[in-house]
């Protein structure tokens, strides 16, 4: 893996180093494009999975280990890999501008913005401060520091239902605290999470306040009929969905649907010429964010990015 920023102009630099991400990386290495990966974490948050069980090929596997397969298909194509976060896009002329964090900049003729999303918050007091002190929002990265304690996890989805199974094995209690009257995720995932015997589910509830000075100590929920609890728990695990990573792209002129998703065509260009988007960030795959679709909309950023610089509007072969 590379660190370093040059002043080198690629032909592509694929923002993400997710599933799309690294796909997109693969077909354009394929493609004979000189490309560049960025990203921060890799694996974005499909490398906190637990226990992935509907990926092709792999009867069942950790977020971590496919990743790790990833990386390394990408590697063998030749994939120049950075770890850093990029802070903004700007295009400059021709030419777009990706600056990191630190400082780092990158050129290159097209930009794949490949980011995913970060977890969504609860949005309560003292959140922020607790976290890390009782408050997660990785249950693969976490859990085994709550070995035989009681835990609650917040969610109905896939992630909140595989979280609470997978803590189901290692905590003593596990309350799943969900704010509908019927759990929305995976039926198989429910079935199982229903079966546990030390898995409490928590319908039409909410998490309303956190207690504690040093670290988490308890939480305070709303019930029906206006009933107000506290459960004493060490941890809290906040599995509410995510929310596209998309601040550093706000200069750019993208377009987004009502939930903040970057919009994009069925070749995956978004409505700025030269930009587009793939996996989790964006409203295609009829909002149906698996690490498959995001692969999917990966290689065909790909090949449009490979059409648009090598073969032309008119179909044409252009030449450097």
């Amino acid at each position: 893996m590379d660190n370093n920023s040059n002043s080198e102009i690629y032909d592509s630099v694929i923002i993400g180093t997710g599933p799309a991400g690294f796909t997109a990386s693969i077909y354009a290495s394929r493609y004979k494009l000189n490309t560049i990966v960025v990203g921060k974490l890799l694996g974005g948050l499909a490398s906190e999975s637990h226990k992935i069980c509907n990926y092709p090929s792999e009867k069942e596997i950790t977020g971590m280990e496919l990743t790790n397969k990833m990386v390394e298909a990408a590697e063998n194509q030749g994939a120049k890999i950075v770890m850093g976060e990029v802070f903004s896009v700007a295009k400059v002329g021709d030419i777009f501008v990706v600056t990191g964090t630190e400082g780092e900049t990158w050129h290159a003729k097209t930009i794949l913005i490949a980011s995913g999303t970060e977890h969504r918050k609860l949005n309560i007091p003292r959140e922020q401060e607790l976290t890390g002190r009782g408050v997660s929002y990785c249950a693969t990265c976490d859990a085994m520091f709550y070995k035989k304690a009681t835990v609650a996890v917040v969610g109905g989805s896939d992630a909140a239902l595989t979280a609470a199974l997978y803590l189901s094995e290692i905590a003593e209690k596990v309350y799943l605290i969900y704010r509908g009257d019927e759990l929305r995720g995976d039926p198989t995932w429910a079935e199982q999470v229903k079966m546990k015997p030390n898995v409490e589910i928590l319908y039409s509830t909410n998490v309303i306040e956190l207690v504690g000075d040093l670290k988490l100590e308890s939480i305070k929920i709303d019930r029906p009929y206006n009933d107000t609890m506290e459960l004493a728990v060490k941890g809290l695990f906040v599995e509410i969905g995510s929310e596209p990573r998309v601040k550093a792209y706000e200069a750019i002129g993208l377009t987004y649907d009502r939930e903040g998703y970057i919009e994009v065509g069925k070749d995956q260009s978004t409505a700025v010429p030269g930009v587009w988007a793939a996996g989790d960030i964006t409203d295609g795959s009829n909002g149906f964010r698996q690490i498959i679709t995001a692969a999917s909309e990966g290689a065909i950023a790909a090949e449009s990015i490979f059409k648009h610089l090598k073969i032309g509007p008119a179909g044409l072969e252009v030449f450097p």
